[in-house]
């Protein structure tokens, strides 16, 4: 791909750091949508909450990225939190789908963030995008969250959606908090472990996010997880295994619900995701299997 303009929301996040910096070492100039006063030449003013944007920044774009939104995995699910997480996500949607649309030359592609907590609990079943959206607080803000981005769709600009699964990475997400449980020799599975957690090297969600921006043609939701989601047990091995340490310990399921409230639920729940429109696009992941995803996040700088 020719070196373009591509702005970002959520540039200091996991992902949007990490693509942030992907983009700029080929070459890209990069945006970077920020909601305080802009200190540099690349950033732009922004208020998802408020839903307004500096839409003279987003001009001659080439596409825009959302990943912004407060996380979901930082704090207990109190109501007041839940009203944060899906205002962050919905207003910013929504305010950057309408500022897309109102470009007199709009970008070629919205890419938005969403998550594969969109289906909800599956237990043993495996699932693709053509399932059904689940039932509860997830499933239903992932619904409205992709809903948001209808203006841009309206305009006719090509928007995809990207069902996240868990990240792998030393530093940020899920992996962030279990890794220094492991490096201790604290690490275990989580409940009974028979959970599925449908994973993604952060290598593998920037490469596959860069894919869905540079191939025409390709719109809608997409799995961002490796085609082969294993068991919490499984992982609690293969952390075991990569740094070397003793995974005796468990944490109950009721210790688990007692201490994260319903987003224990989040934790204990089983999600089997595949990704199946990714693959049929060509896109190859560079690590399809927990061990060697492990293994690069550990060997991250």
């Amino acid at each position: 791909m020719q070196p373009s303009r591509i702005a970002v929301a959520g540039a200091s996040g996991l992902i949007g750091g990490a693509l942030v910096r992907s983009l700029l070492a080929d070459g890209h100039e990069v945006v970077r949508l920020v909601r305080r006063a802009p200190r540099d030449a690349d950033e732009v003013r922004w208020d998802p909450e408020g839903k307004r944007v500096d839409t003279g920044g987003l001009a001659g774009c080439d596409a825009v990225v959302n990943l912004a939104g407060v996380g979901v995995g930082d704090r207990r699910w109190t109501e007041e939190y839940k009203t944060r997480i899906r205002s962050s996500r919905v207003h910013g949607t929504s305010a950057l789908a309408e500022a897309v649309a109102s470009l007199d030359k709009p970008p070629r592609v919205f890419v938005n963030g969403s998550a594969m907590g969109f289906y909800g609990e599956t237990g043993d079943r495996v699932v693709d995008e053509s399932a059904p959206a689940g039932q509860g607080f997830l499933p239903e803000l992932c619904v409205e969250w992709e809903g948001a981005a209808a203006p841009a769709q309206e305009a006719g600009v090509r928007t995809v959606f990207t069902r996240t699964g868990l990240v792998v990475a030393r530093e940020g997400g899920a992996w962030g908090r279990l890794f220094p449980l492991f490096k201790a020799g604290l690490g275990g599975r989580l409940g009974d472990g028979r959970q599925y957690w449908s994973f993604i090297a952060l290598h593998d969600e920037v490469a596959a996010i860069r894919h869905l921006i540079d191939t025409d043609g390709l719109s809608g939701p997409f799995n961002l997880t490796a085609p082969n989601p294993v068991t919490n047990q499984e992982i609690t091995a293969a952390m075991g295994r990569v740094l070397h340490r003793p995974t005796l310990f468990t944490v109950p399921s009721p210790v688990l619900r007692a201490v994260l409230g319903e987003m224990s639920g989040d934790v204990l729940g089983s999600q089997r995701v595949v990704p199946k429109r990714l693959l049929e696009s060509g896109f190859t992941f560079a690590f399809p299997e927990i061990e060697g995803a492990v293994r690069a996040a550990h060997a991250e700088p």
